[in-house]
C-alpha cells in the first residue's frame, strides 16, 4: 500500500495532530503558570519648599500697639500727574511705574488669569487705584511676585514701593514696615476634605495642618490647637495640593483665601466658626510717611466714591456681605 506524504508546514501540523489523536497517551497538557498583575509603589512628591514647622510663632496682635491706626491723608490730595516735588510719589512718577509686590496664587485677591495671563483680584485692583492716583493711568504698574515670607524683606530692601498681598497688620510687623489703614477684615478658618469628619479646630488635635510660611495663621493655629502638627509651604496653592493628595488633613488661613481655594475643588469645604480677625493693610517701607498718607487718601477716596464696593462685589461677593470697608483710624 502506498503511503501518502503530506507536504508543507500545514501538512506537518496536521500529521502531528493526527498522531496525537491516535496516540493520546503520548500527548502532555501543561497548566499555565500564575500571572499576577504588575504591582508598583510610588511616593507622592511634596511641593518644593514644604517643611514641617517646629518653631512656635507669635500670636498675631493688632490691639496691643494700636497697629491699625495710621497717618492722616493729605488735604487736599494731589491731582494725578501732579505729585508734590521731592515726594516719594514724585520719584515714582519720574520712574514711570509703580512697583508692587503681590502674589499669583491667592485667588480671589491676587492670581494669574489662566486665559489672558494677567494678574487679577481684589488686591490687584487696589494697587491699580494707587497707580491711577499717581499717573492718571491704572496700569503703570510693575508687579513683582512675592511669597508670604518675602514681603517684609522686599519692603526693607526697597525693591518694591508697596506690598498688596493679603498682609495682616500686626505689632511685630510694624517694627519693620509701615502700613496703610486697613482695607479688609478677614477671619481665620480651616479647610478640609468633605469626608474628613473634621468640623472645627478641636478636631485638628494630632492632625497635619498646612499654612503658607510667613503667614500669621501659623501662630494663631498653634495657640488655638497646640496639638496640631504644622506643615508650611511656599504658596497657598501648595497647601491645597497637599490636602488633595492626603499629605495634610487641613489648611488654615483667612476665610477669603480659603474660599478661593475651595472654588478650585468641589471636594473641599470650610468648616467651623472663625477664630480671630485679620486686618489687611498695604505694606510700605519705613521712612516714607508721605507715601503712607497718600495711599490712605487713595483708600479713603475709594470708599467715598464707591470704588471699594465695586471691587468687593467683583471679587468677593461669593463670600457674603462681610464687614464692609473697615473704619479708618488716624493717629495724628
Amino acid at each position: 500500500m502506498r503511503r501518502r506524504v503530506i507536504h508543507g508546514r500545514g501538512g506537518v501540523v496536521a500529521a502531528a495532530l493526527l498522531a496525537c489523536g491516535l496516540l493520546t497517551t503520548g500527548c502532555v497538557t501543561f497548566t499555565a503558570p500564575d500571572s499576577p498583575p504588575p504591582a508598583a509603589q510610588a511616593i507622592t512628591p511634596t511641593p518644593p519648599g514644604a517643611e514641617t514647622e517646629t518653631t512656635t510663632e507669635p500670636v498675631p496682635d493688632a490691639d496691643a500697639c494700636n497697629a491699625t491706626a495710621s497717618l492722616r491723608p493729605p488735604d487736599p490730595m494731589p491731582e494725578p500727574k501732579q505729585m508734590p516735588p521731592g515726594s516719594t510719589m514724585a520719584a515714582i512718577a519720574a520712574r514711570g511705574r509703580l512697583i508692587v509686590g503681590t502674589d499669583i496664587g491667592s485667588n480671589p485677591f491676587s492670581f494669574r488669569d489662566p486665559i489672558s495671563g494677567d494678574l487679577q483680584g481684589f488686591d490687584v485692583d487696589l494697587a491699580r487705584e494707587v497707580s491711577q492716583a499717581i499717573f492718571g493711568d491704572p496700569n503703570r504698574i510693575e508687579f513683582r511676585v512675592l511669597s508670604s515670607n518675602d514681603r517684609i524683606d522686599a519692603l526693607r530692601s526697597g525693591s518694591v514701593d508697596m506690598v498688596v498681598k493679603t498682609m495682616s497688620i500686626t505689632c511685630d510687623r510694624l517694627a519693620s514696615a509701615s502700613f496703610s489703614t486697613p482695607y479688609y477684615i478677614a477671619s481665620q478658618r480651616i479647610l478640609v476634605l468633605r469626608n474628613s469628619g473634621i468640623t472645627d479646630v478641636d478636631g485638628l488635635a494630632d492632625k497635619r495642618v498646612c499654612s503658607a510660611r510667613g503667614a500669621t495663621s501659623i501662630g494663631r493655629m498653634q495657640a488655638e490647637q497646640p496639638r496640631a502638627k504644622m506643615i508650611t509651604t511656599v504658596t497657598w496653592a501648595d497647601c491645597l495640593v497637599m490636602l488633595q493628595q492626603g499629605q495634610v488633613d487641613a489648611v488654615t488661613t483667612d476665610d477669603a483665601i480659603l474660599a478661593g481655594l475651595a472654588a478650585q475643588d468641589p471636594w473641599v469645604q470650610m468648616v467651623g466658626p472663625g477664630f480671630g480677625s485679620e486686618y489687611y493693610g498695604i505694606g510700605l517701607p519705613q521712612g516714607h510717611d508721605d507715601m503712607v498718607r497718600f495711599v490712605n487718601g487713595v483708600l479713603a477716596q475709594a470708599v467715598a466714591d464707591g470704588r471699594w464696593y465695586a471691587i468687593y462685589n467683583r471679587w468677593l461677593s461669593n463670600i457674603g456681605p462681610g464687614y464692609g470697608p473697615p473704619q479708618a483710624i488716624y493717629r495724628d
